[in-house]
């Protein structure tokens, strides 16, 4: 396995597109993976579902297992497949689950 941690933010954490608010958590989970940039996921319940739209897209990760896709519409843009969770991520990794994240080209992630 890639070396991988998911722990809690301690913060609040806001993402945005297009300056409006999409995702706000107290309780986001952070997960690092090797030498990419932190990512953060959000629970679906402080997700803004009705600016996310069910795709069709599915990829395989061997570490984290299968991804479900969303396009977001917020802020004048719409961006295909920018959103993502994992529903059934492996041992170690069970917090994940229920969690989205964003790509950050999409959404400006932020702690406060």
């Amino acid at each position: 396995m890639t070396d991988l941690s998911l722990t809690p933010a301690g913060k609040t954490v806001v993402a945005t597109v297009g300056g409006e608010v999409i995702a706000e958590s107290a309780i986001a989970q952070v997960l690092k993976e090797g030498a990419y940039a932190p990512m953060y996921y959000f629970p679906k319940a402080d997700v803004r579902m009705d600016a996310l739209t069910p795709s069709t897209k599915s990829t395989l990760c061997p570490h984290k297992g299968t991804a479900n896709y969303w396009t977001v519409s917020a802020g004048g843009r719409t961006a295909e497949d920018a959103a993502w969770a994992y529903e059934t991520p492996p041992a170690g990794l069970e917090a994940m689950a229920g969690h989205i994240a964003f790509y950050p080209f999409v959404a400006k992630v932020e702690e406060k």
